[in-house]
């Protein structure tokens, strides 16, 4: 399937079986989300919105290569989608190869101005790699973009905690 035909919505019925996986995945049970999965298609297998499915059962069993994977044949697929570059990033870290999410997402800052989850890990990875002046200068981007969602989300962060520690607290005017 060519890619502009992966970018519609899925058809009938397949389209239910990916809302089922997603009402079986808010109710936490990976297992029934990837057995609807199943019943998609085979050829919508690769569609980036079953993709992104696949990608959050991954990531709700700590299965952080195949998040990789799947963020990995995502972006190949539609390179505009911000939630790919952001969930590929995101399993690196947890795989503890933050370095590889920090250069894996740079690209993704300038490609996506308006995503502020972007600045902000970008100044997560920063603060873990000990980079807490280039950690700030992310922190602020992100801040730019929106200040509440950022606050809400770093205020409890354990992975900016040393940047907080250098600013003596978290102090979002900095």
């Amino acid at each position: 399937m060519v890619w502009h035909e992966m970018n519609q919505p899925l058809p009938h019925p397949d389209a239910l079986h990916l809302q089922a996986a997603q009402g079986w995945l808010e109710l936490g049970n990976g297992t029934e989300a990837h057995e609807e999965l199943k019943k998609i298609s085979s050829s919508l297998h690769r569609h980036p919105d079953v993709l992104e499915l696949q990608w959050e059962i991954c990531a709700l069993a700590g299965a952080w290569n195949g998040c990789v994977e799947i963020a990995d044949a995502s972006i190949k697929i539609d390179p505009d989608r911000v939630e790919a570059w952001i969930h590929r990033s995101f399993a690196l870290h947890e795989l503890k190869c933050t370095r590889e999410a920090l250069e894996n997402l740079l690209p993704a800052a300038e490609k996506f101005p308006e995503a502020w989850t972007i600045p902000y890990n970008l100044a997560c990875y920063c603060t873990q790699l000990g980079r807490l002046d280039e950690a700030s200068e992310w922190f602020r981007k992100a801040m730019v973009i929106d200040a509440d969602a950022v606050k809400r989300a770093g205020i409890d962060d354990p992975d900016l905690k040393p940047l907080w520690d250098s600013w003596g607290g978290f102090a979002v005017n900095r």
